[in-house]
C-alpha cells in the first residue's frame, strides 16, 4: 500500500496528519507514504487544487481522497484492509 500526503513544511497539521498515519504502520501492514509539498513542487494546479485543504491524504491519486485536516484512521484502515 501507498499513500501520497499533500502537505506544506510549515503545517502542523500536516506533521500531525504524518505522526498519525504512521502509527497505523506495522509489520502486518506495511505502506510507503509520498509527501508532497505543494509549496515546493513546481505545480500551480497542484497548489490551486489543495492550497486551503492541506494536508490530503490518497490511497489512490485517481480515487476521492481519504481525509484532510485531521486523519481519519477509519478510512485508513479501510483503505489497509482492502490491500490484504
Amino acid at each position: 500500500m501507498h499513500f501520497t500526503l499533500y502537505s506544506r513544511g510549515y503545517c502542523h497539521l500536516c506533521q500531525d496528519m504524518l505522526d498519525a498515519l504512521m502509527l497505523l504502520h506495522t509489520p502486518q501492514r506495511p505502506f510507503s507514504v509520498a509527501v508532497v509539498d505543494i509549496d515546493t513542487a513546481g505545480d500551480a494546479a497542484l497548489l490551486a487544487r489543495f492550497d486551503e485543504l492541506v494536508p490530503v491524504l490518497f490511497a489512490d491519486p485517481a480515487q476521492p481522497e481519504l481525509c484532510h485536516y485531521f486523519l481519519d484512521e477509519e478510512k485508513v484502515r479501510a483503505a489497509l484492509a482492502l490491500e490484504s
